[in-house]
């Protein structure tokens, strides 16, 4: 057997131990004096075979130990320092297999040199040199860029991914718009890049408005790592923002404080919400068979849909004249305690208390979802979340929101983007949905029509091009078939009590134990292609994640869409048409 492969792929680092066992699946090597093996560096090594070619085996560091060899007692140590007792020290690495080639499953051979692999060996390692398309990822321990197969990503072969760590700590979103970046500005998409859209969902603070703004705070250094991923450090070039009306503004006013330009309100008429059935997302448990009320709720969803007519930007039911919602739930409410009416409502198998169950829900949402749905403005203004009509990313601010109506509008807008796929009949132009706090739209338990929608878009969406990019703080909430449907999984700083989950079962030990201390901006991430998680760091954000770094912001953006549509519209107007009640001044 020679000391080395045919193909030098870097430098000797150790041999392979002999006083462990060596399978071809896992091994240890000694590490050379005055070398050094970390936790996911890449090595290889060659097994000479008598009667066919040389087997190469490639792998990850997952383990380093060192101990004194020729110490007796955990006393000795004090002495081998001291000088008084010989010993050595002695480094040893656990790798994990992650490449066979050719296929011919042997274990290395005690003794046989161990390099650590560089270029071509490297990228062979962690098959990149199988990736038709590779999308960068970020930086790995060894200094060099870790890559996705685009393939698990877009529909091709896998979709979905899922992302998990502590809120934070573990920089989800930022790594979820990174990676939106990379996929959008690398190239793999070709010619569809152009065409393809985002959908982000921003729960926590205005930090996502800035998109399209450069960041103030890029250095060389990070200018210099995105020229190393083959990436150019910049801001997203197509940004549209939707933001919710502000509470009691009857001008339907964006309610946003931080950014002042490029915002559009989105509501939904009453109109809307009757004729399209969206009185179930008013309701988290709606189908929850443990909820006898359900049945209540798709009576009289149906009754809308059916008697309700538009009027003036109202509707008019059963000759009842309704010009907003609370005045629409105590009509509701009205006709299903009066013993008349409630039939034709609620259908005639239903009790009273299961009547007053439903009414206390939706009296309560009152509140919540009054902004939302709206009888007094123009139907004819722009003011539905439309990703084919916006921008290529399309940010819904959803931050000042209470939880009951981030719920609606989360599960109606994701109805309303996969029914429109559905009759594309096509998976491009491909539709990425970012969506943080998944546990909390699809538990584990339970159901509701946000949770069917999203089991939809993770069971369906691949063959679609409705791409989920979901972000949890605890995998172990969120229902099993979207987990299990996402090809990649990534992890970030995570809970010890989380990390036990058997929901992170494809993490090394090592890794789980280091995911407890994972610095932000370190993920570990597993796709189908590599049989371990690599260990990367993404760049900091080209683009502004606050109002305090957000520089000039792109000519392009400054108005929004009513404002587009007509130079001289302000945003706000009642009808589109200017009056003097409407001038800013």
């Amino acid at each position: 057997m020679t000391d080395s492969p045919p193909e030098d792929p870097g430098a000797a680092v150790g041999r392979v131990l002999g006083t462990a066992d060596a399978t071809p699946l896992q091994f240890w090597t000694a590490v050379t004096p005055g070398s050094y093996l970390q936790l996911d560096d890449v090595v290889v090594t060659r097994r000479e075979l008598p009667d066919r070619e040389p087997v190469t085996i490639a792998g990850v560091v997952t383990q380093v130990r060192a101990r004194h060899e020729g110490a007796q007692f955990d006393s000795d140590v004090f002495a081998i320092a001291d000088g008084t007792l010989p010993a050595m020290v002695q480094e040893a690495a656990e790798i994990t297999t992650t490449r066979v080639d050719p296929e011919f499953y042997v274990p290395p051979s005690p003794g046989a040199v161990v390099y650590r692999a560089e270029g071509e060996a490297r990228s062979a390692a962690l098959h990149f040199d199988r990736m038709e398309r590779r999308v960068p990822m970020g930086i790995g321990r060894d200094g060099v860029p870790v890559f996705l197969n685009a393939d698990f990503l877009d529909g091709s072969r896998g979709a979905h991914v899922s992302i998990s760590g502590i809120s934070g700590v573990a920089t989800k979103t930022s790594f979820a718009t990174f990676l939106l970046y990379s996929v959008f500005r690398s190239g793999v998409l070709g010619g569809d890049a152009v065409n393809a859209k985002a959908l982000i969902f921003n729960v926590k603070g205005e930090d996502l408005l800035f998109l399209d703004h450069p960041n103030s705070r890029l250095d060389a250094a990070t200018t210099e790592t995105y020229a190393k991923l083959g990436l150019d450090a910049g801001a997203f070039p197509d940004v549209r923002v939707y933001a919710p009306p502000r509470p009691g503004d009857s001008s339907g006013t964006p309610d946003v404080s931080s950014r002042l330009t490029g915002v559009d309100s989105f509501y939904w008429t009453l109109t809307e919400f009757c004729a399209d059935r969206l009185l179930p997302y008013v309701f988290a448990d709606a189908d929850d068979e443990r909820q006898q009320y359900t049945m209540v709720v798709h009576s009289v969803a149906a009754h809308l849909a059916r008697y309700a007519q538009p009027a003036d930007g109202g509707v008019s039911v059963d000759g009842t004249r309704i010009n907003s919602y609370p005045d629409l739930v105590d009509h509701i409410v009205e006709q299903l305690t009066d013993d008349e009416t409630r039939s034709e409502w609620a259908g005639s198998a239903v009790n009273m208390g299961t009547v007053n169950a439903f009414a206390r829900r939706l009296i309560g949402s009152k509140k919540d979802l009054a902004r939302l749905i709206r009888g007094d403005l123009a139907t004819r203004r722009p003011h539905s979340v439309n990703t084919a009509e916006s921008a290529q990313v399309t940010v819904v601010d959803l931050h000042n929101l209470p939880d009951r109506a981030q719920r609606f509008v989360v599960g109606v807008t994701l109805k309303t983007e996969f029914e429109r796929k559905e009759k594309a009949g096509t998976a491009k132009p491909l539709l990425f949905v970012v969506l943080d706090e998944l546990n909390k739209y699809a538990p584990r338990e339970g159901s509701s029509p946000i949770k069917e929608v999203l089991l939809d878009i993770a069971e369906r969406g691949r063959s679609l091009g409705v791409i989920l990019i979901g972000a949890q703080q605890t995998a172990s909430e969120v229902e099993r078939r979207i987990v299990t449907n996402s090809a990649i999984r990534v992890v970030g700083r995570l809970d010890p009590a989380e990390a036990s989950r058997p929901e992170y079962g494809f993490l090394p030990a090592a890794q789980r134990q280091r995911a407890l201390l994972a610095k932000p901006g370190t993920m570990f991430v597993n796709q189908p292609d590599i049989p371990v998680p690599l260990c990367l760091d993404f760049p900091f954000p080209a683009w502004a994640t606050r109002v305090s770094e957000a520089g000039a912001a792109p000519t392009g953006t400054l108005r929004s869409i009513t404002q587009a549509a007509d130079p001289f519209a302000v945003v706000g107007t009642r009808s589109g048409v200017l009056s003097d009640d409407d001038i800013p001044f």
